[in-house]
């Protein structure tokens, strides 16, 4: 390895003993996709030096000025600013001193009785309030509702009712207008100065308040936002001889607004700190060598970010440990892959008609953060990008079957074909999903009518827990994989016609169901008994269960890291999570354990 090699390593982690360094100074390591090559990447993006790659981190950047030297130095054109696409990402949000809550003579306790919702703006209002049942104002083919028609918010608090009234089966006439940012949007325009939520007893019993961490967002709504219990709400209420409860049960029951002014003043404050972290998508091209077809791009995608040190919130599936999340399959090996297949292309440029566009993305983890900014903010057009090849997950092929996923498909005429005819020689048995939407990086760009193939080995126990580690990794099996995607992206390049995009399946998590705040979309099997979990008696098409893999007769065992038992522990784990969330889902099947990620 040359010195100059080891001054950068050594410099970036400011290291004072020996470091494993992989050992890839330019000009030494080979023109061929190798299982040490892939590795030594791994091992170097997920070494405990670098905590976990977590985005607005320095670890990360670290790793980001990595996978760009490495595309520096096997010639390819370094887009955006000299390789990177930055992005802000919210690193930490905190509640200051000053947040209040008060009426009359009641003030409220922070976190116990009432809390800022974390996309509220700071500052302080005292006004009036209004009642203004769920704060829908919407006309639809099935049902119209205005809870603002007879009342006057203007320079006013509104009280607003969460989520929506129970729903007719799956036909979810309440999925547009239900979310929180859509409400405060509405009562924003009628002119309210702020916005209460408060849960009724159908939609939360327990009545739990919002977290600050749940879901933050860098924008704030432009007005205050308050989450307050229903104990706080019923003495808002108390002049009106009305409760919460009988609110809720008469708006479910008639389906017709129910809006009046409430007489009394309520004062409140939000002071909310948010840290901002830059973190960056990193992004090279290796131009085409065909004047009719160079100007269209096969992108190939791998997501460097990890939760870093895991802790609440985090999405570990330990969150009560605090331990560096070191993330060698998920995903070291992804990016592994996208090095090692860019560093061979790039010596066969004149095989390819197409431009290649390589991109390591940010912020998967945090919701495909990464890779919807390159989609919103492209830096070449993307109506010419032919097909997303997305890898993440491929580090842990199982020997004796060689099975893994393929998602995608469908996304494109023939292009289950060009699969199943590629994949033949390499011995490789995969599962092949039509559908284009998933929970990962190549999400975005079918969602902008783009096909799309996204890789994954299988779900282990490993998975988003500080054991994921290099030395668990298969390289040789990673090899094979890495060999027949960087043979199915020429073939792609080099095809005379362009691929013809399809829809496969939806863009988003279907609807869900409102008995319940989110579903699998099973049917538990409530008679079985002598077994441990919960069996699914079946598994619904298209529902979040079916598009994760999940089969009838699977033992739900546990959900994110927490054991299921029976029917009623599934129902009690089922509720503590939220629509559009991401979990895993340890299931046995055949007397093996397989973990599943779901999107509900």
């Amino acid at each position: 390895m040359s010195l100059k090699k080891k001054q950068w390593i050594f410099v970036r982690l400011g290291l004072c003993c020996l470091l494993y360094i992989p050992q890839l100074a330019i000009g030494e390591s080979s023109k061929e996709i190798t299982a040490k090559e892939l590795y030594d990447h791994i091992v170097f993006l997920s070494s405990d030096e670098l905590k976990g790659r977590k985005p607005g981190s320095p670890e990360a950047d670290i790793a980001a000025d990595y996978i760009r030297d490495q595309f520096e130095s096997y010639g390819l054109q370094l887009l955006g600013d000299n390789g990177f696409q930055t992005l802000e990402v919210l690193k930490a949000i905190d509640a200051g001193e000053k947040n209040l809550f008060q009426f009359n003579q009641h003030t409220g306790e922070l976190f116990k009785d009432f809390t800022p919702i974390n996309f509220s703006a700071n500052g302080s209002v005292s006004a009036s309030c209004v009642f203004v049942g769920y704060g829908f104002d919407f006309n639809s083919d099935s049902l119209s509702w205005h809870d603002y028609e007879d009342v006057d918010v203007a320079g006013k608090w509104a009280m607003i009712l969460r989520d929506a009234p129970e729903s007719d089966g799956d036909r979810d006439f309440f999925r547009p207008y239900r979310s929180l940012r859509k409400k405060v949007l509405v009562a924003k325009d009628e002119g309210a100065t702020g916005v209460l939520f408060v849960s009724g007893e159908t939609f939360d019993n327990e009545d739990g308040l919002v977290s600050l961490r749940d879901n933050p967002s860098i924008s704030d709504a432009g007005i205050l936002v308050l989450h307050i219990k229903r104990s706080m709400a019923d003495l808002l209420l108390r002049n009106s001889e009305i409760t919460i409860a009988d609110l809720e049960t008469q708006l479910n029951e008639n389906r017709q607004p129910t809006s009046f002014m409430i007489k009394e003043t309520v004062t409140a404050h939000v002071q909310l700190h948010k840290q901002m972290s830059p973190t960056h998508n990193v992004v090279a091209m290796l131009s085409g060598k065909n004047a009719q077809l160079k100007n269209e791009h096969v992108v190939l995608g791998a997501h460097y970010d990890h939760l870093g040190m895991g802790g609440p919130g985090s999405g570990s599936r330990r969150p009560d440990t605090l331990a560096v999340h070191n993330g060698a399959d998920d995903n070291a090996s992804g990016v592994a892959a996208l090095l090692e297949i860019a560093q061979k292309l790039a010596t066969a440029t004149k095989e390819l008609d197409r431009s290649i566009i390589f991109t390591a993305f940010t912020a998967e983890e945090m919701g495909t953060l990464g890779s919807r900014y390159f989609t919103d903010n492209p830096l070449v057009d993307l109506n010419n990008m032919t097909l997303m090849i997305n890898m993440d997950m491929i580090g842990r092929l199982d020997d004796s079957t060689k099975a893994f996923n393929i998602s995608g498909t469908g996304t494109a005429l023939g292009l289950e074909e060009m699969v199943k005819d590629a994949v033949k020689k390499y011995g490789l048995h995969p599962t092949l999903n039509p559908e284009g939407y998933g929970p990962s990086d190549h999400a975005p760009f079918y969602n902008s009518n783009i096909p799309v193939l996204s890789f994954m080995t299988s779900i282990h126990e490993d998975y988003h827990t500080p054991e994921d580690d290099f030395d668990k990794i298969n390289a040789q099996g990673e090899k094979i994989i890495a060999d027949f995607i960087c043979e199915m992206t020429m073939e792609i390049a080099n095809r005379p016609e362009r691929l013809a995009y399809q829809e496969a399946g939806p863009k988003a998590p279907p609807p869900m169901g409102r008995r319940f705040k989110v579903t699998l979309g099973i049917m538990p099997d409530f008679i079985s008994s002598g077994t441990q979990g919960l069996r699914a008696e079946a598994v619904l098409p298209g529902r979040p269960a079916a598009r994760a893999g999940m089969q009838k007769g699977d033992i739900i065992i546990s959900m994110e890291g927490k054991p299921v038992k029976d029917i009623y522990e599934y129902m009690n784990r089922l509720a503590d999570f939220r629509v559009g969330q991401r979990i895993s889902v340890e299931v046995v099947r055949d007397g093996q354990k397989h973990i599943l990620i779901v999107e509900l």
